[in-house]
């Protein structure tokens, strides 16, 4: 019997990496619906490749367009104000979740109940709604993976283990752009070239994130929020080659590391395979690059994101909405060339640090317009006080 999918946010790099997936092995997958944003023209595209009877266009205006070019085909076309409901009258096999940015949280609470596996390749949905997550994943009986690199690599690791278990995490960053600058260049670089990953292809926003480590700052509370380990226990290590992920330093002694390619549809091939032992290309390990890997500790001065840990609670509540929102519109800017690189992380340390915020630190969330609410607020200051 074929697997049945569900992608939310087709049109993305995730999105297109999971097709490229079931495009190889298509006898094995049904893809039962696609989402999209605006790219109507590539959700088109992609209906008519893989046979897709549903497809859902979140913006309004490309609804229109969408079904005024679908008017002669047999695929059913929803838009935002449709419930998944009327798409699913079971559940799914799997679902990923992969539209980015905090938009995503709301279709990621809803199609649990839809899908017997979740893969949630979204930090924002993660990290400012995990407690709402974890509420739906429970009550629908839905099971989790991580899609993230270094998520899915400690959820690999660690699945038989506890807390008890554990001495150490270790998250590693290549050190993007500026592993190897000054403090200066970090204050004069442009946004041109921050955003020139030496290993990953990625967005700019992310890109910005990876190059000043604050991707990293996001990814311990994703995995602080994800798994039942002690914020203590995380730790981050450079690793410019970008081949280890994630490295476990177990109490007997042991320690265990996860490495493949830097190529993200490894965790989500093994995430729609079910960890089975399928086969997949891997160009890029040999005994050469095993013979050349690299480790050091972050260099505090060059990245003071890091001490963002330091700032974070030990739990989801709505000051990881503050910090993720603030830190997003302080990104834009920089990408503006209003702020420097450097000012990004400076100004984000005065933003969370207002007393205004204190009162949402041991605040969790309840819901989804709790949420978008202090996203509001904080937007507002951020750009008041940043510009």
């Amino acid at each position: 019997m074929k697997k049945s999918i569900a992608i939310l946010g087709s049109t993305g790099s995730i999105g297109k990496y999971m097709l490229d997936i079931i495009r190889k092995d298509k006898k094995n997958f049904q893809i039962i619906l696609l989402t999209a944003n605006r790219n109507y023209k590539q959700l088109i595209k992609q209906a008519n490749e893989f046979k897709v009877k549903n497809i859902l266009i979140y913006d309004d205006k490309y609804y229109e367009y969408t079904k005024e070019k679908l008017k002669h085909k047999k695929i059913n076309i929803f838009s935002r104000k449709n419930k998944l409901s009327e798409i699913f009258n079971r559940k799914i096999d799997y679902t990923m979740s992969a539209i980015s940015g905090l938009d995503g949280l709301k279709p990621t609470l809803e199609v649990i109940k839809f899908s017997k596996i979740i893969g949630i390749a979204n930090k924002e949905s993660i990290i400012c709604g995990w407690h709402l997550i974890k509420k739906k994943l429970k009550k629908y009986n839905t099971k989790f993976i991580p899609i993230d690199s270094e998520h899915y690599s400690i959820w690999n690791l660690t699945k038989e283990y506890s807390n008890d278990d554990i001495e150490e995490i270790i998250l590693t960053a290549s050190g993007g752009p500026l592993l190897n600058s000054s403090i200066r260049f970090q204050k004069i670089i442009t946004p041109e070239k921050a955003v020139m990953h030496p290993n990953w292809k990625m967005g700019k926003k992310i890109s910005v994130d990876s190059a000043n480590l604050m991707n990293k700052v996001f990814e311990i509370m994703e995995a602080n929020r994800m798994f039942n380990f002690d914020l203590e226990k995380y730790k981050i290590l450079i690793h410019p080659q970008s081949y280890v992920h994630a490295i476990i330093k177990f109490k007997n002694g042991l320690i265990k590391m996860l490495l493949h390619d830097v190529d993200m549809k490894i965790p989500i091939f093994n995430s729609i395979y079910d960890d089975r032992l399928k086969y997949i290309a891997s160009k890029k390990i040999n005994s050469k690059t095993l013979n050349n890997l690299n480790f050091y500790e972050v260099d505090k001065t060059k990245f003071p994101s890091i001490k963002l840990l330091k700032k974070i609670s030990k739990e989801n509540t709505l000051y990881d909405t503050v910090i993720t929102i603030a830190n997003d519109e302080l990104v834009k800017l920089f990408l503006q060339h209003k702020i420097s690189l450097r000012q990004v992380v400076t100004n984000l340390v005065k933003i969370i640090n207002l007393k205004e915020y204190k009162k949402y630190f041991s605040k969790k969330p309840t819901s989804l317009n709790e949420i978008h609410k202090v996203r509001k607020l904080v937007r507002l200051k951020t750009n008041d006080i940043s510009v």
